[in-house]
């Protein structure tokens, strides 16, 4: 695997938690802890061969043993020695045949950069309507025989079906969430950690891309 590290406008890392830190007027701030996870280039997509421009990025190691066969072949197509399990995709402007087997570096990420965090929402399961979509719900008093229900969902003989899309009881969480507009308050390589300031989506050891933000040059 090449030495020289390229940059990407997104990394994957892992979620550790959360904590807080004091900053220099002695503000308390909540800050993300996020797991520093080598991220190497395992293919080169381009323009005129697949259509568009875009590096694919493998990240998350295993033991050998964990791995696929069709794994294992393309990581040893790529040049990697490390066993990583997770293939993700990052287009970019241009791309280089050289980068294969290169691993991502964090130029683009240095403390005050606005970023934007991508990750799977904590799973809550089947859940009625007042947890699921903050739903007021009907009377507490005994007498009431309305408590938690959603209540009417639509007429009778016109239209005579339910809407589309009407907020009912259902899975809650387990869904791709991003947060946008976030600031990066510490990277810290030789540790392996990045403190981000206030929450991301996910739960404890999950695994997040951290984009430059969109909307924010």
């Amino acid at each position: 695997m090449s030495e020289t590290k390229v940059s990407l406008p997104a990394v994957f890392g892992i979620k550790a938690g959360m904590t807080r830190i004091f900053d220099a007027n002695g503000n308390h701030v909540p800050v993300t802890v996020v797991k520093l996870i080598p991220n190497v280039i395992s293919q080169v997509k381009t323009k005129e061969k697949d259509g568009y421009n875009a590096y694919q990025v493998a990240y998350h190691e295993k033991r050998e043993k964990l791995l696929t066969s069709p794994v294992k072949g393309q990581l040893k197509k790529a040049g990697i020695a490390q066993n990583l399990s997770h293939f993700s995709e990052v287009q970019a402007e241009t791309v280089v045949a050289e980068a294969l087997g290169t691993e991502v570096g964090l130029g683009e990420f240095a403390a005050k950069t606005i970023v934007d965090v991508t990750g799977t929402s904590k799973g809550k399961g089947f859940q009625g309507v007042m947890k699921r979509y903050n739903f007021q719900g009907g009377p507490a008093a005994h007498g009431s025989h309305f408590h938690r229900r959603p209540g009417s969902i639509g007429c009778r003989a016109t239209p005579a079906r339910v809407f589309a899309n009407k907020k009912m009881p259902g899975q809650m969480g387990s869904e791709t969430v991003t947060v946008q507009n976030i600031e990066i308050v510490e990277v810290n390589t030789q540790e392996g950690y990045m403190l981000i300031k206030g929450s991301v989506p996910g739960g404890k050891n999950g695994f997040i891309r951290i984009a430059k933000a969109i909307k924010k040059a």
